[in-house]
Order: C-alpha cells, then structure tokens, then sequence
C-alpha cells in the first residue's frame, strides 16, 4: 500500500456454489460490495450484519448429572427443614408454629420468583420469535407474515400508552397494499424509532459515564468492577425499552447473547488498537494513560451497548438507520483528541 492512502475494508459476498447459474457482471462496487474508508464504518458496518445465536446443545449426561445433583440437594433441604420444624415443636410449640409460618412465606416468595422468572422467559422468547418472524417475511417476501409481525408487535405494546397514535396509524393502513419492506417499516418507525432514540441515549450516557469513572478511578480493579456493573444495568435498560423484563435466567440468556453477537460483528474493534483504528497512532500517542483507558472502557461499553440492542429489538433494521458507533461514543474520540491538543 503506497503512503498517503488510507486503509479500506471491503465486503463482498461469498461465491455462488459450483452448480449454480452465474451471470457474468463486468467488475464494479455494486450492492455486493462495500468499501469503507474510516475505522468507525469497518465497525458499522459488522454491527448492521444480523447475526444468528445458535442454541448451545447440552449433553443428556450434564442435564442427568445436574437433575440428579438438584434432587439430592433438595431432598436433604427438606429433610433439614422438617427435622428443624419437629425439634421446634417439642421445645415449643409456639416457635413450631413461627417456623411453619416462616416456611410458607418462604414457599411464596419462591413461587413469586419462579412465576416472574418464567413470565421473562416467555416475553424474551416472544421477542426472539418475532425478529425471525420478521427475517423470514423480508426474505421470503411473505405478505401475510409481515402482517402477523405487524399485529402481533402491535399488540405487544398494546400497554404502552405512548405508542397509541402510532398502533392508530398502523390499524388505518392494515387494508393498505404495501410492500414487505413498506409494512414491516411502517410499524418499525411509527412502534420502535422512539425506542431506538431512548436505547442510544442510555448506551451514549451509560459510555461516558464509564469513561469518566475509569479514567478517576485509583485502581484496575474498580475500573472493573464499574464496567461490569454499567454494563449490567445497560442490557437492563435496554432490554426494559424494548419490552423485556429479564429475571435473573433471562438476564443470563440475554448477556450470552449479546457476547455471541459482539464477538461475532464487532471483536476487532474492542481492545487496545480501538485507540490506533479511530483516533490514530499519533494522538493515542500523546494522550495520557489514564483518558487513553477510559476512552477505551467508554468505546467498549458502547459497543455491548449496541450488540444489546440488536439482540433486544423485536425487529431488524428495515427503513431506520440504526445507531452507530459514532452516534454514542462520537463525543468520547472529541475529548480525546481535544486532550491530546
């Protein structure tokens, strides 16, 4: 590569199988391909490439062993519990009692946990089942699926009094004739473009508020600990935006989702050469240590920030631009390099 010029990414994509029909295309960046020139598109462009969590698959012997471990525990609980609960009553009666009472409002508050555990569950799952609903319409070109996605989306947020001019105006065109692309848009931005502006706003705040701490912060390990408590509460808050309401399982299921999607799209863009990709080699040069880590823990929160969203959003991107990276951390890489002035 000759100086002065700037590194590319392209994307093209993969060849057509050997028995395929080819039509022979004179060689220009078309559709096919794209070419970008500044680090912050390499990294927009892996974020808009909608990527797939394969379900992990389980040994029967791991479940067996584990069902089998969860049963002796809880049979050994229970059998400590009812030996407690008899000595109890033969020192007095009254303290059998309390420990009756205590064990029931213990059996109802787990009760309450298992129901809003599974009532998360199920709404994430909903969610899940209602992007590929979407996927499959805009690949398959399926009138009626769009229509299933956008009644049930619709339906969705049926509690939320804020989005009733836009489900009003989504009724008003469900007769209307329109493209795939035209009715699953029309419910993306009159259902989800106010979402998406709240869920970029808590992942720009949620970045700068990380890197502020961390570039103060004495120790690395308070830098970690509040990287991982930020990044907690961020899937948190995006996941309640788009209507999840992750218990404890759900939260699991959600963060081992959104670390697939990042390590997936967005890998190259967090680690030390982020600093050298977007503010280049000579500023990351001159900036202090300390903002050169807290720029760095900003930009890695913005980019779990944006893999959450996408792995939080009911539907892809269709007709909504969807946010990027310098759309939530743009004013971290200002301060840097005004720093390094």
């Amino acid at each position: 590569m000759t100086s002065g010029q700037k590194p590319r990414a392209f994307r093209i994509t993969p060849e057509p199988p050997a028995n395929a029909s080819v039509t022979t295309t004179p060689l220009s960046p078309g559709p096919q391909t794209r070419i970008v020139e500044e680090p912050f598109e390499i990294v927009d462009a892996a974020d808009g490439v909608a990527v797939p969590v394969a379900p992990r698959q389980r040994s029967p012997w791991g479940a067996l062993f584990l069902s089998a471990v969860g049963g002796l525990v809880s049979l050994g609980i229970g059998l400590s519990v009812e030996r407690m609960i008899a000595d109890l009553f033969q020192a007095a009666p009254w303290l059998g009692w309390v420990a009756l009472a205590l064990l029931a409002l213990a059996a109802l508050a787990l009760l309450a946990i298992v129901v809003r555990e599974l009532a998360g569950l199920r709404r994430e799952r909903k969610i899940e089942r209602l992007r590929q609903s979407a996927v499959d319409a805009l690949s398959t070109r399926d009138h009626t699926g769009a229509q299933a996605v956008v009644q049930t989306l619709s339906a969705f947020y049926a509690d939320r009094d804020s989005l009733s001019a836009g489900r009003a105006r989504i009724d008003a065109a469900a007769d209307a004739i329109l493209d795939v692309d035209d009715r699953i848009g029309l419910a993306e931005h009159e259902l989800l473009a106010g979402l998406d502006r709240q869920a970029r706003n808590a992942i720009a705040a949620s970045a700068k508020q990380v890197s502020a701490v961390t570039a103060l912060s004495p120790r690395a390990i308070v830098d970690v600990a509040f990287v991982v408590f930020a990044a907690v509460r961020l899937l948190r808050r995006i996941a309640a935006i788009y209507g999840g309401r992750p218990g404890f399982l759900g939260f699991l299921r959600l963060a081992r989702a959104a670390v697939a999607h990042l390590t997936v799209t967005g890998g190259m863009a967090v680690g030390e050469s982020v600093m050298q990709q977007v503010l280049g080699l000579g500023i990351a040069a001159r900036i202090s240590a300390k903002l050169g880590e807290g720029v760095l823990n900003g930009l890695m929160t913005a980019r779990f920030g944006l893999a959450a969203l996408n792995v939080c959003r009911p539907l892809p991107f269709v007709r909504e631009t969807p946010p990027r990276l310098a759309d939530v951390a743009g004013e971290l890489l200002r301060a840097a390099e005004t720093e390094s002035k």
